[in-house]
């Protein structure tokens, strides 16, 4: 990316989280720039301190697809934590996030993000549904349990909360407080924010490589202290219905 490119603000940034993706990464990364083609855009990717290949497969495709930035923590720090390291490093008024396994189709990602840069300012996220969920029956059991459960509790009007294909305004999710596993409830503290969102179905694919860094049970422990958190967030917020200066 030459520097007058690079001065130029682009319209998106996509943000794409990644640890030990070796085998998914670089091939992602060229799916995006297809996707992306003609558009106004930048690509993050945040390597989380990973163990193999992935920071260095990533660095080398740099002189091939010049919208990259390849960002790098110095120790593992989770999936919410990379998407704020790219978010804060973000130049687009519009961030894109997706999940660094190559399950979200990018093909999806240009029309979220045209679908929010059309609207107006008070919607803050254009979030996707996964359609023909391509994973174990019991991992779809429990996101469906979990998400109807959040759902009920939370109010947030999302189906499909863990799905990582999301479109927001960069600047409504730094309003947000920040915390461990925030990327499974940013619907509900846009709304909290006094933010209009709106979901759109997306396409979603079998993991070809690698592993997956999470289990049910794990999901469960965390999701519940996080779920009391965000409803005592609620709880405990005052919403001015804007601000007017005289």
């Amino acid at each position: 990316m030459t520097s007058d490119n690079f001065a130029a603000i682009p319209d998106f940034s996509v943000v794409v989280p990644v640890f030990d993706e070796g085998g998914a990464a670089p091939a992602l990364a060229r799916e995006i720039a297809a996707a992306f083609a003609g558009e106004s855009y930048e690509m993050i990717f945040v390597d989380d301190a990973s163990r193999d290949d992935t920071k260095a497969l990533l660095t080398a495709l740099k002189a091939e697809i010049p919208q990259l930035r390849v960002l790098g923590h110095r120790k593992n720090s989770g999936q919410s934590r990379s998407i704020r390291s790219g978010i804060l490093a973000a130049r687009a008024p519009i961030v894109v996030t997706m999940d660094g396994d190559g399950q979200n189709d990018p093909a999806d990602a240009p029309r979220l993000a045209k679908a929010l840069q059309a609207a107006p300012a008070e919607l803050a996220l254009v979030g996707g549904e996964r359609v023909k969920r391509q994973d174990s029956n019991a991992k779809r059991f429990a996101s469906k349990f979990g998400n109807g459960v959040r759902k009920r509790l939370l109010k947030d009007t999302a189906n499909d909360t863990g799905c990582g294909l999301k479109a927001f305004r960069r600047e409504a999710f730094l309003r947000l407080p920040y915390f461990d596993h925030i990327h499974r409830y940013i619907p509900a503290l846009m709304l909290r924010e006094g933010y209009e969102i709106a979901f759109q179905p997306v396409n979603h694919r079998h993991r070809e490589t690698g592993v997956s860094k999470y289990t049910n049970f794990g999901r469960l422990k965390a999701s519940v202290s996080d779920l009391f958190g965000v409803m005592w967030l609620q709880s405990r917020a005052r919403n001015p219905q804007g601000v007017d200066e005289a």
